[in-house]
């Protein structure tokens, strides 16, 4: 860490302005930028696992960034040929559920609203995550979690709007497991971590022991940042080509907007920041996963603000304050 970069990181977190912040860990041109391990209490979903010194290879929460590597794992399963095709009919997929692709209406949803989040289904994921009453906890709780995301009311036609939905997650999740034949975490770590060195992750999985694809990941900052630097070369690591480059580009192509104005692609947002162009996974608490291809820049930022409305705050002023004038 260079001495300016050092110099601004403390004024910034002796201002309080980086409130929360556990880690962050930012890696430019295969060279490490920025390296901070911070303390504070941190959670495991919501299981409070007290005051945490961070480290290298403390894992963490990263909570919906999981999402958007569920998006990587599903573009590497196409590529071989284990799942369908973004264009499939959804439902065809899940033949056990013949009365709900009988309804002409749920008949038009596809993999690729689901990879959208335009699903057009009733999901509300705007209450706390320790409400049954959120969409994301009722389908944990629900005897049949694809039922239940698939039998959801329509309230729209489906590709009309982007609307948040961890459901839509669950859904390519079970793609995935049922054309590779292996759990979500047995095929991440051999297709996905393994090649990129990373050894040491958890998946965490709701009561029926099926893996949260929409949120279960816990990985150490560095190795969160290396997911990223995977993503600025197209899913090349090392010689090899682990994720096709063919859907790095798709996943990456915007499609469709944010209630916010972001734009969202596969499973990945899609913004612009001080001028850059940023492709990013968000998780709940501040967790960042941040691809800036112009400056060549693979940024993961782990923090504590979970719930808080301004969680967003933490993320945004130490790219903007801290790393930004690092680069220039």
């Amino acid at each position: 860490m260079t001495t300016q970069l050092r110099d601004l990181l403390v004024e910034t977190l002796q201002a309080g302005r980086v409130d929360g912040l556990h880690a962050a860990v930012a890696v430019r041109g295969g060279q490490t930028l920025l390296e901070y391990y911070g303390a504070g209490e941190d959670f495991a979903w919501g299981t409070s696992l007290g005051t945490v010194e961070f480290g290298p290879e403390t894992l963490h929460d990263v909570r919906s960034v999981t999402k958007s590597v569920t998006a990587l794992l599903y573009g590497i399963a196409l590529g071989e040929g284990r799942v369908p095709h973004p264009a499939e009919p959804l439902l065809r997929q899940f033949r056990e559920y013949s009365d709900l692709a009988a309804d002409p209406e749920r008949a038009r949803l596809t993999v690729e609203h689901a990879l959208m989040m335009s699903l057009g289904l009733e999901w509300r994921e705007d209450i706390p995550y320790n409400s049954p009453a959120n969409a994301e906890i009722a389908m944990e709780l629900a005897p049949d979690r694809y039922r239940y995301v698939l039998e959801r009311p329509i309230l729209q036609p489906p590709g009309a709007r982007w609307s948040y939905c961890g459901g839509a997650t669950a859904l390519l999740g079970r793609l995935i497991a049922d054309g590779t034949g292996r759990p979500l975490p047995q095929y991440g770590r051999a297709a996905l971590f393994e090649p990129l060195g990373i050894h040491s992750f958890e998946w965490m999985a709701g009561a029926d022991g099926v893996a949260s694809a929409a949120s279960g990941l816990r990985l150490a900052p560095r190795d969160l940042a290396r997911l990223g630097e995977l993503v600025l070369a197209e899913g090349a690591w090392d010689g090899r080509q682990i994720v096709p480059a063919s859907w790095i580009r798709a996943m990456l192509q915007p499609r469709l907007h944010t209630d916010w104005g972001a734009r969202y692609g596969y499973h990945w947002y899609l913004e612009t920041i001080a001028g850059h162009r940023l492709v990013a996974g968000m998780g709940n608490g501040g967790q960042r996963l941040i691809v800036l291809p112009d400056l060549d820049l693979s940024v993961a930022i782990t923090a504590g603000n979970y719930d808080n409305p301004d969680q967003w705050r933490t993320p945004v002023t130490l790219l903007e304050q801290v790393i930004f004038p690092a680069t220039r």
